[in-house]
């Protein structure tokens, strides 16, 4: 990690980061900082009551440099005592020795090789990763051990690491999905100016299907008035399905603390006229309203069956949230040791 022109700062301002070795600026990242740690753990329990259909969680990096104003893990970075709008987008938390860390949980005797989510939080394809270069150990940690993962990303550096994920999912199961939201070029420079763009990440989804991944494309968020009109889900859908994917997951925009706050000055600095709207639908909630959350699955059920594509609605609603708390965990099964690989 010898970056050319790069700037190592012995103070840290005195920011509350556990395991924090150095602080690193560089020219090739313009206006961010890295923050690389220790980390003591990789793995992340997620909590029983949490409707997401995983229990662990790997996040190698914390704040993401896509930018993307709606983004739902904002407000982790207040616990830094760091703030969920620039801050989140230019102060980078780099776990630079996770994926020794994953190796050494998961050889554990009590690990249970349940399913590990990448992605779930911050992006672990985001630009940095092609320096740290820190999923291929991670990915690499899981599948030797027979553990079975998921990846979500926005990242088109996804495709450096296809042939592992390949392999790795030859003996452990995987779970791959691209995060695609907006397929109007300006618009999504506007919502995700840090992202790849729409045409690159469709790419990457071909580029994964032809290497004989499944490949799920997350339609989300959709956002009211601005990428939810019939010709923009037709669209949408359809992109989707040429480029090789083989199920969509939709769900309505939703704003949690920390976003709600930095989305909703967004529309208000770019869509003056929705603001009204906005408010309307999120000043004292954090989902959209159900009628219209109803409405919008009514709409995409047929487009997506047209196109020959699975449907899956978001699980993060407040309706899978209290179905989450009232269900019984079902009991993990120990499958024994992992292969070997690579």
């Amino acid at each position: 990690m010898r970056w050319s022109g790069q700037s190592i700062d012995a103070q840290t301002g005195g920011l509350p980061i556990a395991g924090l070795s150095r602080t690193v600026r560089t020219p090739e990242f313009a206006g961010m900082t890295f923050h690389e740690v220790l980390a003591k753990s990789a793995l992340n329990r997620v909590p029983e009551a949490s409707s997401m259909p995983f229990s662990w969680t790997v996040n190698p990096y914390r704040g993401c440099s896509h930018a993307c104003v709606y983004c739902f893990a904002r407000s982790t970075h207040r616990y830094l005592e760091l703030d969920a709008g620039d801050d989140f987008d230019r102060q980078i938390i780099v776990k630079t020795n996770v994926a020794e860390v994953l190796r050494a949980e998961v050889r554990r005797r009590s690990w249970r090789r349940e399913l590990v989510a990448l992605g779930s939080n911050t992006d672990p394809y985001q630009r940095a990763e092609g320096r740290y270069r820190l999923m291929p150990g991670i990915v690499r940690s899981l599948a030797e051990s027979g553990t079975p993962m998921s990846i979500l990303t926005k990242g088109t550096l996804l495709r450096r690491d296809l042939p592992l994920i390949a392999e790795a999912a030859q003996h452990v199961h995987v779970d791959l999905a691209m995060s695609i939201a907006v397929f109007d070029d300006a618009l999504q420079q506007r919502v995700e100016p840090g992202t790849p763009t729409t045409a690159a990440r469709l790419a990457t989804v071909r580029a994964a299907a032809d290497a004989g991944l499944d490949v799920t494309v997350f339609l989300m968020p959709i956002l009211p008035w601005l990428s939810d009109s019939a010709d923009d889900l037709e669209r949408a859908v359809s992109e989707i399905a040429a480029a090789g994917a083989r199920r969509v997951v939709f769900g309505a925009l939703h704003l949690r603390p920390g976003a709600k706050e930095w989305f909703l000055d967004w529309v208000a600095r770019e869509h003056p006229e929705l603001e009204a709207g906005y408010r309307r639908f999120y000043g004292q909630a954090h989902y959209a309203p159900a009628p219209y959350r109803r409405q919008l699955a009514r709409r995409m059920r047929p487009i997506l069956a047209r196109h020959g594509l699975a449907s899956i609605e978001d699980e993060d609603q407040p309706e899978a949230r209290r179905a989450a708390r009232t269900a019984a965990a079902a009991p993990a099964l120990n499958v024994g040791s992992g292969p070997t690989l690579f």
